[in-house]
């Protein structure tokens, strides 16, 4: 996680475990999905995880989509260990990767799903969802909260839900995500310090690094986030290395706003 040495301790028996990460380790889903079984089951030990927490698409970590095949295998690890699979959609899900939760993108159903952020359009909520047998295990009023079921939140959930479906907002997502790919995609082959463009809907990130090299290029970040800020295109860092340009744009963005902020960022390359 970007800045997680600036955290501090975290609580026991909390294990941070590698992933898959394409443009890195250069391995299958398969591949990937066995090293993080080795390093669970030589570190820590398949009966002390109750749970695998995971960002189906990492947000803050740098739009990083795992190979396919990788969270079959993971879940199967889990199902054969009692293991609770969760899907951390609080960024990607609710619709911004053209799919109502970017799990779908791998054709992985988890045990659990967290949502939040988009969930009520802007107001605070948060919601998990899961397999009955494990949300009904507590007793009744056995979780709880001061600020569960805030009922304007709950109704601006509800509201967002019937306008993702109303308006087509899947489709919108998967709209954005061509015109992205259109605009962008070649980033790499044409600018010698984007190492990778990634991403699925509305949610892409620039990975940039030092020329001819997989080098972070934390760097050049900031200066391109400097720059584009300056000239009206916000846009955000992200990565363990603070190296990767992240695109969130709304799901109803036009081809013309889109090529707007892609042309301030290619200059902000050129200025480099």
């Amino acid at each position: 996680m970007a800045g997680a040495r600036r955290h501090g301790s975290v609580p026991g028996e909390i294990y941070s475990v590698p992933t898959s990460y394409p443009f890195r380790d250069g391995l299958s889903g398969e591949e990937a999905a066995e090293h993080t079984i080795d390093y669970i089951t030589t570190h820590i030990g398949a009966t002390e995880i109750a749970a695998f927490f995971v960002e189906p698409i990492q947000g803050d970590g740098g739009i990083v989509i795992p190979a396919p095949g990788y969270f079959a295998r993971i879940a199967e690890f889990c199902a054969e260990n009692g293991i609770v699979f969760v899907a951390d959609e609080i960024q990607a899900g609710i619709g911004r990767t053209g799919t109502w939760y970017s799990i779908e993108h791998h054709g992985v159903v988890p045990d659990l799903v967290t949502s939040a952020k988009g969930i009520a359009g802007g107001f605070p909520l948060a919601a998990v969802t899961g397999r009955a047998e494990i949300m009904d295990a507590v007793q009744p009023g056995g979780i709880g909260g001061t600020f569960g079921g805030n009922p304007v939140s709950t109704a601006a959930a509800l509201a967002t839900l019937e306008a993702i479906e109303s308006e087509g907002l899947l489709v919108e997502a998967q709209r954005v995500e061509r015109a992205l790919t259109a605009r962008i995609g070649d980033w790499a082959e044409r600018f010698d310090l984007v190492g990778e463009v990634r991403g699925k809907g509305a949610m892409f990130g620039v990975e940039l690094v030092l020329p001819g090299t997989r080098t972070p290029n934390p760097e050049a970040l900031t200066s391109v986030i400097r720059y584009a800020a300056e000239r009206g295109v916000l846009v955000l860092d992200a990565g363990s290395w603070d190296s990767v340009l992240r695109f969130l744009p709304s799901v109803v963005i036009s081809e013309a706003l889109i090529d707007d902020a892609a042309s301030v960022i290619e200059e902000a390359f050129a200025a480099l």
